[in-house]
């Protein structure tokens, strides 16, 4: 029998991390969010709001900030939501510091650049001794932190530690959806950062809905097969964590992803969209280790990996469109 969840830590202070404290907050629930920056724990503390990455949105007073991780040792359950290039340094952090079967749900979505690893080989590389859970949807941080209507997949390796956890975080405006597939709900929200970079270049260069529909719908096929090869269940990639969350990503400039793709294909470098913001794209670090990670399984990925090649600056946008619009045509399919 599992215990009941009083106490939450959430690592990452930015607008994502503040959202799901602002979530999790409630009269029954200790929440404290881990800060990297002093500034943004003394606005949440002081105004109830972080001003940096979340600006205008009233957080609940009883949301405490800190930018110690030692305030969350020993908590009932963590969410690991710094920046997936960060997040083995800050789950280190707590190594020797957690119980056994602590669950330590991953919202990161990307892949490790130095490694190729996924989030849960990372947790599993530093806190074995966690119960690792997935939780990744169609989830814009400004919707979940007004309390509007969302719901995401909750993937988890103990279904009786999942059942525990979904009634201590589901709100009438937040539901979450209880799977098992946790390499299914991480391949679904690494790749879809990366499609709608893509579906941004294609509306910046003014090539129309039609072409992002395409792109959204041949990405869908080529996300599929990824996680095919690697294991995943398909279902798991036409659910919220694969095709929900690949729609909403590709189709608004709210996805930090999408709008650097939008600037990308009207013109501006990548360096001056990237030095303009404060958080981070995750698209732009997953692009090049996906490209590899589909390599090394014989993957076809061409839209991903047109993505990396612009990422990494082996061919223009102009060239990346042509050579996409060049390729012979095929039966239609995931397998093609």
């Amino acid at each position: 029998m599992t215990q009941a969840f009083k106490t939450f830590g959430v690592i990452g202070g930015g607008a994502w991390g503040t959202a799901i404290a602002q979530m999790l907050c409630r009269d029954e629930q200790d929440v404290i969010l881990w800060c990297l920056e002093q500034e943004v724990a003394d606005a949440i503390n002081t105004a109830h709001e972080n001003t940096l990455f979340l600006p205008g949105v009233a957080l609940k007073p009883a949301l405490r900030a800190t930018t110690s991780l030692a305030d969350l040792y020993d908590l009932d359950a963590l969410f690991a939501v710094a920046p997936a290039q960060h997040t083995r340094k800050t789950l280190a952090a707590l190594k020797g510091h957690i119980a056994q079967g602590t669950p330590v749900v991953l919202c990161s979505k990307g892949i490790e650049l130095s490694t190729g690893k996924f989030m849960t080989e990372v947790l599993a590389d530093e806190l074995p001794e966690a119960s690792p859970a997935v939780m990744s949807g169609p989830s814009f941080a400004i919707d979940v932190a007004k309390g509007l209507p969302t719901a995401v997949t909750l993937a988890v390796k103990d279904e009786s530690i999942g059942s525990e956890l979904i009634q201590a975080i589901s709100t009438p405006t937040f539901r979450p959806y209880l799977a098992g597939d946790l390499l299914g709900a991480e391949i679904g929200g690494a790749v879809k950062n990366v499609l709608a970079i893509a579906c941004g270049i294609a509306l910046g260069k003014g090539l129309g809905r039609s072409a992002h529909a395409a792109l959204i719908a041949r990405g869908s096929a080529e996300m599929t097969r990824l996680a095919l090869a690697l294991g995943a269940e398909r279902e798991t990639m036409s659910g919220l964590s694969g095709l929900g969350d690949l729609v909403l990503t590709c189709s608004s400039e709210t996805s930090r992803n999408m709008s650097c793709g939008l600037a990308l294909g009207r013109g501006e470098s990548l360096d001056s969209i990237l030095g303009a913001r404060n958080a981070v794209t995750e698209g732009v670090a997953t692009a090049p280790v996906l490209r590899q990670l589909a390599s090394e399984h014989d993957v076809d990925m061409p839209i991903c990996a047109s993505v990396a090649a612009i990422i990494t600056g082996e061919i223009s946008v102009d060239d990346a469109i042509m050579t996409l619009l060049m390729r012979p045509n095929k039966a239609e399919g995931v397998q093609a």
